[in-house]
């Protein structure tokens, strides 16, 4: 007589158990044993003795803020200072690098052919943190250091597995600190890869809504695994944060909502805690009429991302309203999409719990849009929409 009975197949399932314990504790060492060996750069040298190839200079000022649309009379003049924002572009050497500078450190360099060798060859900037100290002006003369300052535990994201790498650049002017800037990387193996490391248990079984750092609940102590394939299908989560909550909010009862300072009048989007045209803290909302035309758009072929079907078009819209906001144009092949083309807002729900707004093509209000044509731009700010809240970021409204 053979074959399985119900005693048999418990105790292969406890084998089975067995067999991804022992491959989680073993993903475990050889993770700890890596990190131990990362951590020991933390501290060293990232750049060392680096000089701007430019003194700080007003055209560069002016492409910066034409780029940005920011017209803050602060940077212009013959009193001005430079966007605290561009504090890195002071030190960037351009498509040739710093001539006889510095570059990268050979401990950087370490660090990573280490990452690499350990089979973490993919590599994506994750976000940085900035702090200013002094404003630099026209003529300023940067000098720059870089030091690696941490090496996270190895964690488990959407993009895969890997360490978090992060790099401080300290900026001075004589020797006078004026800034620092935090930049973070992530070295990882691809979730789809079979990597070198051990990549069963807790390695991939964390669902993760996006790449940062602080996003991910992932981890090589082992967090509960959830199904791989779920997990896959779902489109990353949004960031939602009080500065940004009361947008969501609005999606959640499908409304596009704008925000507007109140002290000046002017609209704003992405939602930002104070304006940039005046400065002021306070603003409240309109709601967008649903209209707009794609000012840009790319078409997405790469990376595959999982939960997404490439080629798709990725518009910069710009709305009647004249804010300009990103998201996918539908309703339409990705290779007919237009600048200028007509779109209208709709709201598509992508599973249970995420709905974005996207924009269909070829839609105007009453559908008499026609894919291609050009349409005329309504004059910045002309909103009739009712206030929906009033407050300050942080309020909840």
């Amino acid at each position: 007589m053979s074959g399985r009975g119900a005693g048999g197949e418990g105790a292969a399932a406890d084998e089975g158990a067995e067999r991804q314990a022992a491959a989680r504790e073993a993903a475990a060492r050889e993770g700890g044993d890596l990190w131990a060996r990362l951590k020991e750069y933390e501290g060293r040298a990232a750049t060392v003795g680096g000089v701007g190839r430019d003194p700080v200079n007003a055209p560069m000022i002016r492409h910066w803020c034409e780029a940005m649309g920011d017209t803050h009379p602060a940077y212009e003049g013959p009193d001005a200072v430079a966007p605290p924002t561009m504090l890195q572009a002071w030190t960037m050497g351009g498509l040739r690098g710093h001539p006889g500078g510095p570059g990268r450190s050979g401990a950087y360099d370490e660090l990573l052919r280490l990452l690499d060798g350990a089979g973490y060859t993919s590599v994506v900037a994750t976000d940085c943190e900035q702090e200013y100290l002094r404003p630099l002006r026209p003529g300023d003369e940067i000098t720059f250091d870089g030091v690696i300052e941490s090496v996270s535990e190895r964690k488990t994201t959407k993009l895969g597995t890997g360490f978090f790498v992060t790099s401080r650049t300290d900026i001075r002017v004589g020797g006078e600190l004026a800034g620092t800037h935090r930049f973070r990387i992530l070295k990882y193996v691809p979730a789809h890869a079979n990597p070198k490391a051990p990549a069963t248990g807790a390695a991939v079984g964390d669902a993760v809504t996006g790449t940062g750092e602080g996003a991910g609940t992932g981890d090589s102590a082992g967090t509960p695994a959830v199904d791989g394939a779920k997990a896959r299908s779902r489109r990353p989560r949004p960031v939602i944060n009080r500065d940004n909550a009361g947008f969501w909010e609005g999606v959640g009862h499908h409304r596009l909502l704008i925000q507007r300072c109140t002290a000046c009048g002017a609209l704003r989007f992405p939602w930002l805690p104070g304006c940039g045209a005046c400065g002021g803290p306070d603003w409240d909302t309109v709601e967008a009429g649903g209209e707009g035309t794609v000012h840009s758009y790319v078409v997405m072929h790469h990376p595959p991302f999982p939960a997404f079907d490439p080629p798709y078009a990725v518009g910069l819209i710009e709305l009647a309203e004249g804010v300009r906001i990103v998201s996918n144009v539908v309703g339409v092949p990705h290779d007919e999409v237009r600048i200028g083309m007509p779109v209208r807002l709709e709201f598509r729900r992508y599973d249970e719990e995420l709905e974005l707004p996207v924009f269909r093509a070829g839609e105007r209000a009453g559908g008499d849009g026609v894919p291609g044509a050009p349409v005329a731009r309504t004059a910045a700010g002309r909103v009739g929409s009712a206030v929906l809240s009033a407050g300050r970021p942080g309020d909840g409204s």
